[in-house]
């Protein structure tokens, strides 16, 4: 008994800030949805209006639609760079553990002001991507004037940010036995045949971990929009992080902004339920002799 209360005690900070920091603001969240709030008055019930006037809203639809757009552009481009990042760096080289140290740095810096003012002289009428244009005979694009082009500066700064993927990544390429590798070799299959027919299926269940989290993450995407194209043009970079912070913080409508952040909750969720159910399709976990997971 004694035992149990030491041990209770030394998770009581662990207890205490779980209570305060993530289910008192998660239920609070969903009880402020229901509720006309601006901080200022009390909150008043309004039942599911929120919820009806969200999807009569076209800046939440083009949100919505702009969100769902970084998504899949990002998130696979992320996982397939960083995955041939990881598989290049795993070669016993000289110095390779500065160029891993390098490659991670990414995605310490990716949040910081100066990163984004970086990416914005960047992506400038005459930044350094013009002028890399310009000599392929390439007329410079109006990077932040289209909403195609603004999105995909966003992008590329989040894939950009690949490093902590490509570290897990790494970890699980060490993890596959050498003998392997040698009976491919022996067996006349070639760098490429290899790479997808024994290292891809043994690095599934590291792929379905990092889709889920880089899901996760995308979509809950707010400094890229925030910092680098201010929600434009037209919306088309206004991602739901973005219109969740406006509406709560700019526009104090916290029961609005409660509403968002509980559909994309989710919409999030249905996207992980989708990736969790269809990984029994194409996981491997080599300590069940290579059958479905």
């Amino acid at each position: 008994m004694e035992n149990k209360r030491i041990g209770l005690l030394y998770i009581m900070p662990w207890l205490i800030g779980l209570l305060i920091f993530t289910i008192y603001p998660f239920v609070s969240s969903l009880i402020l949805s229901f509720t006309n709030y601006n901080i200022i008055n009390s909150p008043k019930f309004i039942g599911l209006s929120n919820y009806i006037n969200m999807f009569h809203d076209n800046i939440f639809k083009t949100s919505l639609l702009a969100t769902i757009e970084f998504v899949i552009i990002t998130v696979p481009l992320k996982l397939i760079f960083s995955l041939l990042i990881a598989y290049i760096l795993n070669f016993k080289l000289r110095g390779i553990n500065f160029f891993r140290t390098a490659y991670y740095l990414p995605s310490i810096l990716g949040g910081n002001v100066a990163i984004a003012v970086m990416w914005q002289f960047l992506f400038a009428q005459n930044g350094l991507v013009n002028q890399f244009l310009t000599l392929f005979h390439v007329k410079p694009v109006g990077w932040f004037s289209n909403g195609l082009g603004a999105l995909f500066t966003i992008s590329a700064l989040r894939i950009w940010e690949f490093g902590s993927t490509m570290i897990i990544f790494l970890a699980g390429l060490k993890d596959i036995p050498q003998e392997l590798y040698e009976a491919a070799a022996v067996d006349g299959a070639g760098k490429v045949r290899t790479f997808f027919n024994v290292t891809i299926p043994l690095l599934t269940p590291i792929i379905f971990f990092n889709l889920v989290m880089q899901l996760i993450q995308a979509f809950q995407e707010f400094n890229g929009p925030y910092l680098i194209t201010n929600g434009g043009p037209l919306y088309k970079t206004y991602l739901l992080g973005m219109m969740i912070y406006d509406n709560s913080f700019k526009y104090f409508k916290m029961g609005y902004a409660s509403a968002i952040s509980w559909f994309l909750f989710i919409i999030i969720m249905i996207f992980t339920m989708f990736v969790f159910k269809s990984s029994k399709y194409w996981v491997f976990y080599s300590d069940e002799g290579g059958g479905e997971s």
